[in-house]
């Protein structure tokens, strides 16, 4: 699969405990990526954090959270992301959506052997 330098850059930020048709929403968000064939997710679970309603969410073991911060990144073509954002927005209830452009140094699989 071979990304344009000028990529695009998805990046969603939702909560551990937030979910889509019974599944983890982070999870969801991977499978329709992957369903659309965009080049790739990763999901990025943070030790830390708060949002819009300032509620502290950490991994501190006094103040245990079941509801770590999640961000997934998606890098692809602007035009892919622009495929999945509807169904990410249509998901995603409570969190963050950003966009933004980003230089595609490097996407390459390992060749068959």
């Amino acid at each position: 699969m071979k990304i344009p330098e000028q990529g695009c850059l998805l990046r969603v930020f939702i909560g551990e405990s937030d979910h889509w048709h019974g599944k983890p929403l982070y999870e969801a968000i991977v499978l329709k990526a992957r369903e659309l064939h965009l080049a790739g997710a990763t999901v990025l679970r943070g030790p830390m954090g708060f949002g819009a309603h300032s509620r502290m969410h950490t991994a501190k073991i006094l103040r245990l959270s079941q509801d770590l911060p999640i961000v997934v990144e998606i890098v692809d073509a602007e035009e892919k992301i622009e495929i999945l954002l509807p169904h990410i927005e249509e998901m995603v209830e409570e969190g963050l959506i950003t966009m933004e452009k980003v230089r595609v140094i490097k996407y390459r699989a390992n060749p068959p052997q």
